[in-house]
């Protein structure tokens, strides 16, 4: 598997705090018998940046972890607390009404989830590796076989107990030592993305030593069995910063810094090549990839650089016998396969294996003795191309529908023909193959089940294409229920994402069935931001052409009316994170465009967030969005800022939603939108925020209760649709 990362998204309160209105507990239960939204003082906050003063009127919102923390409240923190949870209380008492139909959907959405499930088994150095859900559990239990699948079953990690007790609970970083005797793992109890690392001794089946805090959570075992690598992180920004050793039985506070990574606008993190042969520490900004190798055997010797740091050199490192193979993008837009010997890994050294192609980019490699197999993305879809590397022939899987996403899965043998893949679309539930690579013959081993029957044929897919006013065409995945009319009155639910070239690829939903089977046609909308279309893709929706994604997604939207699909009356819009930043520029630029929109943990508060380098992600995030401390990214950002540009005018239904805990977007930024938008806005629809007080970025843990907010979202849609 390639080395390789991922990513986003005060003071004036003196006595003015004491006349916030909505400081009361009174206040909140009034908000939820009168049905009538909160209304938060005002009070001004100047924030002046390359010359130019805003005013901020909802600033007092933002809280510190301490303050969150504490176990008494300061003023403040009760101010903002009373107001959120009064904002919880305006929605439910609002959407009352739809509370039998959220019933309806939640246990229609469960009711499809197969209650005691398995995932296909993975062979590693002599167990077999796999993990369970039992009816009724909310966590999955983590289990392994020695030497065949007969074998009586180890339990190595049983998540529900571990998250008994705890609102939220989620668990990463399984790892096993090569010998097999400890298991290491981490655990975040808090949704704030600061895991402890603990380690298991699977022969007594107790903790081996003490806990490690403020971690990323992931771990990374030298070939020794007693030592470990993990990344600490800056308690204030939340940068992966510092690579650590420890050693099994000793103090984590005597633990050594083997890497710091010192330039802010870097994350780092540790991993390990396919072969075991090398630990491998990347560096990684949106531009740049960096890399330092050590021998796995030698723990205790120096990691070394494996090419100088180059600013705009991208590239991804996997090894094979003797051979390092990169992936980079050096004279290649789309990225090429280099190869170069282990012992001589700077970039003068590297050979060309496969070339570029300006229609195809190449975003992964799996290596097999005869075999590379690339995972590469063009027209919207994802591909897999198989090379024999003996002949040198070469084809691509087939799938047979016009939009779909196939992945590598776990293939961790070199000497095999077998290539495990994954694969769905818009119609097909998660299915997992083997694939032969000489005959090429597919095994299914497992497809998802959907309890209660589902017939992929009810349905019918498409890839559209909508044109930009620039002329460039933009892809869209559509699905809806086989027998719907292209009349004009569908509603019809639009998502999209549309940023750090992330693609949003094709997939299989149980939730989804939900809006199709009443009527519903769903779109994603493949905008400019991501790199569904290849590089260049990416290069035109960020910086300073970041309204290309807004200007897409709104083209995307008109060619669905134009086409018939639905009608403004009936259309929604979707999209979480950065695509809640999309979200928020859409409905300030095109408000009459949708009925309504569902922003979930949004980044709308652009400007002011990377002018703020002690939040977390903000110095990161320089390359995607700009610095607004130059002027020219300034005035560029605050021209598209949802926050800075709420104007008066009318826009749709909102539910707006964050968790108090998050890191990636700050729950004050959806808090003072909100805010903002009620404000201002001169017509009578609805603005709803929904704030999970127990959780973060990701929303709920476990396998049902996330379930509980989407049958919400749904039933809000479907309340408007009616």
């Amino acid at each position: 598997m390639l080395i390789k990362t991922g990513i986003k998204c005060g003071t004036f309160l003196g006595v003015m705090i004491l006349l916030i209105c909505c400081n009361t507990k009174e206040k909140s239960s009034v908000a939820k018998e009168s049905i009538e939204p909160p209304k938060p003082e005002k009070i001004p906050h100047e924030l002046t940046a390359n010359g130019n003063t805003r005013v901020d009127n909802y600033y007092w919102m933002r809280l510190s972890e301490e303050q969150k923390n504490a176990e008494v409240k300061d003023e403040q923190t009760t101010n903002v607390i009373n107001y959120l949870n009064a904002e919880n209380d305006y929605l439910t008492a609002n959407l009352k009404h739809t509370e039998g139909l959220q019933a309806t959907l939640y246990n229609e959405i469960v009711g499809r989830i197969k209650q005691n499930d398995a995932s296909v088994p993975y062979k590693d150095n002599g167990y077999w590796y796999y993990k369970r859900f039992n009816e009724g559990q909310e966590y999955p239990v983590y289990c392994r076989k020695k030497g065949s699948l007969d074998a009586t079953e180890e339990v190595l990690l049983d998540v529900n107990t571990l998250a008994k007790g705890h609102s939220y609970y989620s668990i990463q970083g399984l790892s096993v030592s090569e010998d097999n005797n400890f298991l290491a793992y981490a655990e975040d109890s808090v949704s704030r993305r600061r895991y402890t690392i603990y380690v298991k001794d699977l022969r007594t089946g107790t903790l081996a030593e003490k806990p490690v805090p403020n971690t990323e959570g992931d771990i990374t075992w030298a070939n020794d069995n007693k030592t470990y690598f993990y990344t600490r992180k800056d308690s204030v920004t939340l940068r992966s910063r510092w690579i650590v050793k420890h050693k099994l039985g000793t103090e984590f506070t005597n633990d050594k810094v083997v890497y710091e990574e010192k330039d802010e606008t870097f994350y780092t993190g540790i991993g390990k090549t396919k072969s075991k042969k090398f630990l491998v520490i990347w560096s990684n900004s949106t531009l740049t990839n960096d890399y330092h190798i050590l021998n796995a055997n030698t723990p205790d010797d120096t990691f070394k650089p494996f090419t100088p740091r180059e600013r705009g050199l991208e590239y991804e490192i996997d090894h094979y016998k003797n051979n390092f193979y990169v992936i980079t993008n050096l004279d290649a837009q789309n990225f090429r396969l280099m190869e170069t010997p282990d012992n001589l890994t700077s970039r003068k050294n590297w050979k060309e294996k496969i070339p570029h192609r300006k229609d195809t980019m190449v975003t992964g490699i799996e290596i097999f003795k005869d075999y590379l197999v690339l995972s590469e993305q063009a027209n919207a879809n994802t591909l897999m191309r198989v090379i024999d590397q003996r002949t040198g022939k070469k084809h691509y899987l087939d799938f047979g529908e016009p939009a779909f996403t196939v992945y590598p899965s776990i293939n961790l043998e070199f000497d095999t023909e077998i290539l495990r893949y994954g694969y769905t679309s818009l119609t097909t539930p998660n299915s997992i193959y083997d694939y032969n690579l000489r005959t090429r013959e597919k095994k299914l081993l497992k497809q998802d089940e959907i309890v209660g029957g589902y017939n992929p044929s009810d349905y019918v897919t498409e890839r559209q294409w909508a044109e930009a006013d620039d002329g460039t065409k933009i892809p869209m995945s559509i699905v809806y229920k086989k027998g719907l009319k292209k009349d004009g009155s569908n509603p019809t639910l639009l998502y999209a994402y549309g940023s750090y070239g992330y693609s949003t690829d094709p997939a299989f939903a149980i939730t989804t069935l939900s809006l199709l089977d009443r009527g519903f046609v769903y779109a994603i909308a493949h905008i400019r931001g991501g790199q569904e279309m290849g590089r260049q893709w990416y290069d035109d929706g960020k910086m300073f052409k970041k309204k290309n994604s807004f200007t897409d997604f709104i083209d995307c939207a008109e060619y669905l009316v134009a086409e018939k699909y639905t009608k403004p009356q009936k259309l929604f819009a979707n999209g979480g994170s950065a695509g809640g930043l999309l979200m928020g520029a859409v409905v300030n630029m095109r408000p009459e465009l949708f009925k309504g929109v569902i922003a979930e943990v949004p980044f709308v508060d652009v400007v002011t967030t990377m002018l703020d380098e002690s939040i977390p992600l903000t110095t990161n995030e320089f390359d995607e969005w700009g610095n607004p401390k130059t002027m020219e990214s300034y005035m560029y950002m605050l021209d598209y800022s949802p926050y800075d540009q709420v104007k008066a005018q009318a826009y749709p239904n909102m539910l707006v939603t964050t968790g108090l805990h998050d890191s990636q977007v700050q729950y004050w930024e959806p808090a003072k939108w909100v805010a903002k938008l009620r404000d201002m806005k001169t017509d009578t629809n609805k603005i709803y925020l929904r704030t999970n007080m127990e959780t973060g970025h990701g929303g709920t843990t476990g396998r049902f209760k996330i379930y509980k907010e989407i049958a919400q979202d749904y039933a809000f849609l479907l309340d408007l649709a009616k």
